[in-house]
C-alpha cells in the first residue's frame, strides 16, 4: 500500500473521530468539519514522515488544536453565538439525549480557550502539561482556565454536577 493509499485509508477509519474532537473544539458541526479539513490538508503534506513515525492520529490532532488555537488567537473580539445555530445533527458522544444538549449549550457559551482547555484535559485526557504545550500556554493557564470553565459550567447548567465524575467517554 502506498503512500496516498494509506493516507486514504486513516482517513477513512478516523474522520468520525477527529470530527467529534473538532466539534466539541469549535460548538459547531459545520467549524469543525473546516478545522478537520484544514489539518487533513496539512497532514497530507508530510503523510510519509508522519506514518513513519508510528503515530499519525497524534499529530493529526494536535493540527486540529494548533489550527482552533490559531483561529482564536486572531480573533479579537467574540461575535455572541445563539444556541442552536447548527442544522446538522451534532456527532455522536453517546449517552442521554438530554444531557448531551444541555452539555453542548453550556459548553457553547464558554470561551474557544475554555472549550479547548476542557477539551484536552478531559475528554482527550491530557495531564495539565501537555495541554499547555499543544495550546501553547504556560500550566497555570491552563488550570485557571480550567477551573474558570468548570465554574462557568456549574452556573450554565447546574444539572450536570448531579452526574458526578465522568467514569467514560466515548471516543
Amino acid at each position: 500500500m502506498d503512500g496516498e493509499e494509506q493516507f486514504i485509508a486513516f482517513v477513512t477509519a478516523r474522520r468520525p473521530a477527529l470530527l467529534r474532537v473538532a466539534w466539541l473544539l469549535t460548538g459547531d458541526a459545520h467549524a469543525g468539519e473546516d478545522l478537520v479539513q484544514v489539518a487533513l490538508e496539512r497532514t497530507a503534506r508530510h503523510w510519509s514522515r508522519i506514518s513513519r513515525d508510528g503515530e499519525p492520529e497524534a499529530y493529526v490532532r494536535r493540527a486540529i488544536y494548533t489550527a482552533h488555537v490559531s483561529a482564536w488567537r486572531r480573533t479579537t473580539s467574540r461575535v455572541a453565538e445563539v444556541l442552536g445555530g447548527s442544522r446538522e445533527p451534532a456527532p455522536a458522544l453517546g449517552g442521554d439525549p438530554d444531557t448531551r444538549l444541555t452539555l453542548q449549550a453550556a459548553l457553547a457559551r464558554l470561551t474557544a480557550k475554555q472549550r479547548a482547555v476542557l477539551v484536552l484535559r478531559f475528554y482527550d485526557d491530557l495531564t495539565e502539561p501537555q495541554v499547555a504545550a499543544v495550546l501553547g500556554i504556560g500550566v497555570g493557564t491552563v488550570k485557571s482556565q480550567v477551573r474558570d470553565a468548570l465554574a462557568r459550567l456549574r452556573v450554565l447548567a447546574p444539572e450536570l454536577d448531579d452526574l458526578g465524575p465522568v467514569t467514560e467517554v466515548r471516543r
